[in-house]
């Protein structure tokens, strides 16, 4: 009985690896140098951990061999081996298409991203649109309509010619059909699967997806057109400041000064151009995958500058595979799109139920005198001044 428990002992001594005996406090010495539990659960709540006792391992008998002996891989014979050098960027892969990613058959880092677009993104862009919209409804109940206080002259004056409206109802439009058919793309499957079914589903995104792609150049276009007539109109000046300290009057009051736009217009402008110019430039990434890499660059120049360790993160991640480009630009396309949906929903409340007179402003063309006095005065003085713009009568 003996004899048989201490050949028992040797067996189970000769089994544990060398590398356990003389480490006992190596984490993986209980596994051969395999992950351990822990690092799979640090790995699946996205915490970077040192993998390089794995991703050394694709078939090197050298590198096998300083790790373990017995446990070590076989020199690329075995299917782990394989696996691992594909989902590493290690293997040696030759195709008959040529492309930037062609050769990337497993990408590790896909998951954060399909984890955050699913959670985080879905869950700000409900909070983010669907407060905007509360806050509208709230300010509504609140203040009213804001109505033009002094008597109305019954006489119109010329607010944007039929060029400046084409341009703006060209981008709201196109802007409007592009946030339809991105949250479609973006909530779909959260939303429309569960309500109308895979099938109905599948439709609407192929279609949305077509439109989406197609009308973005409607809507770069006229970006394009209200810079150029507008960015005149929009440098920021003195008179913006006493605008900004009554808040425009929104709240009640008188409306200050203001020149063709006001201050909050002004603010509109900028986001839209910026905002939307963003948007297009990485939905141009988008659109032709894979051949601009705009986050790369960005990332590497943020982390030569230190920025990132001012905000005690750690370096922005460097260099990104093409999948990794395509990722980062999805996200920021919807995210900068959300955003400035946000903002759109305001200007479309105040140019519309918001405030009277407003949309006749882009709907006509044409403004009542007395709109025009109590929200643009500074505008509205020169343009009766001039000899060129007649005071034109309307039925009252």
């Amino acid at each position: 009985m003996l004899r048989l428990l201490g050949l028992l002992a040797l067996m189970l001594t000769l089994a544990v690896p060398a590398s356990a005996q003389e480490a006992p406090d190596d984490p993986r010495a209980s596994t051969g140098g395999a992950q351990t539990l822990e690092d799979i659960l640090r790995r699946q709540e996205g915490i970077v951990i040192d993998d390089s006792f794995r991703s050394v391992l694709t078939g090197n008998p050298d590198a096998a061999a300083s790790i373990n002996d017995q446990l070590g891989t076989l020199g690329g014979a075995s299917d782990p081996d394989l696996w691992r050098a594909l989902r590493y960027g290690s293997a040696d892969i030759t195709t008959q298409t040529r492309g930037p990613a062609v050769t990337t058959l497993m990408q590790d880092g896909g998951m954060w991203w399909l984890k955050f677009r699913e959670g985080p993104l879905l869950s700000f862009g409900v909070y983010l649109l669907g407060g905007t919209l509360v806050l509208l409804v709230l300010f509504y109940l609140i203040r009213g309509r804001i109505r033009i206080d002094g008597e109305k002259t019954g006489r119109t004056i010329t607010r944007f010619k039929a060029f400046e409206r084409f341009g703006h109802w060209l981008l709201a439009s196109s802007f409007l059909v592009l946030g339809v058919t991105g949250l479609i793309s973006l909530f779909g499957r959260k939303v429309l699967i569960p309500a109308f079914g895979h099938e109905t589903f599948a439709f609407l995104a192929v279609g949305s997806k077509w439109v989406h792609n197609n009308i973005s150049w409607a809507f770069m276009v006229a970006l394009v057109i209200i810079f150029v007539v507008w960015v005149v109109h929009n440098i920021p000046d003195r008179t913006d400041l006493h605008w900004l300290a009554k808040a425009g009057g929104l709240f009640g009051g008188e409306h200050p000064p203001a020149k063709k736009f006001n201050a909050g217009q002004k603010l509109i402008f900028w986001a839209v151009i910026i905002l939307g110019g963003s948007i297009s430039l990485s939905g141009l990434s988008l659109l032709f995958p894979f051949e601009m890499n705009l986050f790369g660059h960005t990332f590497s120049t943020l982390n030569s500058w230190g920025i990132p360790g001012w905000f005690g993160a750690a370096d922005m991640p460097y260099p990104l595979q093409p999948q990794e480009e395509m990722q980062y630009a999805q996200l920021w396309h919807a995210l900068v799109s959300l955003i400035l949906t946000a903002i759109i929903f305001a200007h479309i409340y105040l140019g519309s139920v918001g405030m009277e007179g407003a949309f006749d402003a882009m709907g006509k063309g044409e403004v009542e005198e007395q709109w025009a006095r109590e929200h643009h005065s500074i505008w509205a003085d020169e343009v009766l001044t001039t000899t060129d713009q007649p005071k034109k009568g309307t039925a009252t």
